[in-house]
């Protein structure tokens, strides 16, 4: 699954003062720059006091052994706080670790509940999860179609592995019709937003299509992204 950044844990707006804030911002910093010592100093009072956005990247440092010794446990009990607060980057982290089975017993279900209240909110990775869950029947029943329809949310955001596995669908005619000229095109979206399999995929499938079908690929893909995914396909 596909982690949160600190870089990320900004986009949502919280109750705190303005020097709260300001001590968050530092420690956001310092986390950015590797400096997980100042960042433990200056979330660890917010954290304590309550503050999601300090809780939910304190848990992702204890996730990940920065600046302190890895404890999935210690990161399932700050996500938590954090999530039971609505703090949505925590719900999606909280849902990771269910999904991995890190801190707690494996919960493919719990997981799903999880993504999905991140994913109602448009957070295109948790789109992008639950599109994994539904492929693969993890916690849900397996429905290509349902995981199409979350791919292709989370790709509308430009999220280039979505991308690259609605290239797949298509590929492989699952959720959809099978469509060679569908498929090139997302798997060249995918690769033009930094997936290698994108690209990979792209040149495979290539190999099988007339000249005239891959211009027409190539053509609808320009067309996509010069569109801001509005205007994907035919």
């Amino acid at each position: 699954m596909n982690r949160i950044t600190f870089a990320i844990a900004t986009v949502l707006s919280l109750a705190f003062t303005p020097v709260a804030a300001q001590d968050f911002s530092k420690g956001l910093a310092a986390a950015q720059a590797g400096d997980f010592a100042t960042a433990l100093q200056e979330w660890t009072p917010l954290a304590e006091a309550g503050g999601a956005r300090a809780q939910n990247a304190l848990g992702y440092m204890y996730e990940n052994g920065y600046g302190v010794l890895q404890d999935y446990a210690e990161a399932m009990r700050l996500y938590r706080l954090a999530a039971d607060q609505e703090d949505a980057n925590a719900q999606y982290n909280l849902g990771n670790m269910y999904a991995n089975g890190q801190g707690v017993p494996q919960d493919y279900a719990e997981a799903v509940r999880l993504y999905r209240l991140v994913a109602d909110q448009g957070y295109a990775k948790a789109q992008f999860n639950l599109g994994l869950m539904y492929k693969n029947g993890q916690g849900v029943v397996q429905d290509y179609a349902e995981a199409v329809r979350w791919y292709r949310l989370a790709a509308d955001q430009g999220l280039a592995d979505a991308q690259t596995n609605l290239g797949f669908m298509y590929d492989n005619g699952q959720g959809v019709l099978q469509d060679n000229v569908m498929a090139h095109m997302w798997y060249n979206i995918g690769a033009a937003n930094g997936n290698e399999l994108g690209g990979t995929n792209r040149d495979n499938i290539a190999e099988g299509m007339t000249q005239q079908a891959i211009e027409q690929a190539q053509a609808m893909a320009r067309e996509c992204i010069g569109s801001g995914y509005k205007n994907c396909g035919y």
